[in-house]
């Protein structure tokens, strides 16, 4: 097997391809984003009551509901990571989080794995988003969530497979 080649690479991604023998025995050129990995954290800020945002996602030129989540710095633990983010993104630091399991949200062309956390006893710190982010929070109930996501206003998949994962959806 040959060695990958970077095709590009930017801030936060790299772009890389390869030639593969595939298990069925076909020869291919794969191509996929190196992703350094990412976290998301549904915070409890009661039993019944979650802290969603609607933030502005440039790629896709519109806002969003979703759930707080950030990608790890270098070196960075995803325990670590979850409790920067929650932080910086709601205001609320986390009296506990416990790890609810891991998606890959986009396998068939990038590495990037998502740990997801649920954060639980909140308690107000103040926010500091970073400037390319444009945040705004809001709580909802279990059956606010579940309306939105009836009305298709939860398009963020790693939102909607956290919210299943704490049986919300």
């Amino acid at each position: 097997m040959q060695k990958s080649k970077t095709v590009f690479k930017g801030r936060l991604l790299r772009v890389q391809t390869q030639e593969r023998v595939l298990p069925n025995g076909h020869h291919a050129t794969i191509e996929w984003v190196e992703h350094p990995g990412a976290v998301l954290i549904v915070p409890f800020i009661a039993k019944n009551k979650v802290i969603l945002l609607k933030q502005y996602r440039p790629a896709i030129k519109k806002y969003i509901y979703e759930l707080p989540a950030g990608t790890l710095e270098k070196g960075e633990s995803p325990l670590k990571c979850a409790r920067r983010e929650i932080i910086e993104e709601t205001g609320y630091g986390a009296g506990k989080i416990t790890r609810l399991g891991l998606i890959y949200p986009v396998p068939g062309y990038s590495t990037e794995k998502i740990v997801c956390y649920k954060a639980e006893s909140l308690k107000h710190k103040g926010a500091a988003c970073e400037a390319d982010e444009v945040i705004t929070t809001f709580t909802a109930t279990r059956k606010e969530v579940r309306e939105l996501f009836r009305l298709g206003k939860l398009p963020d998949a790693k939102t909607v497979c956290a919210l299943a994962m704490c049986g919300w959806l």
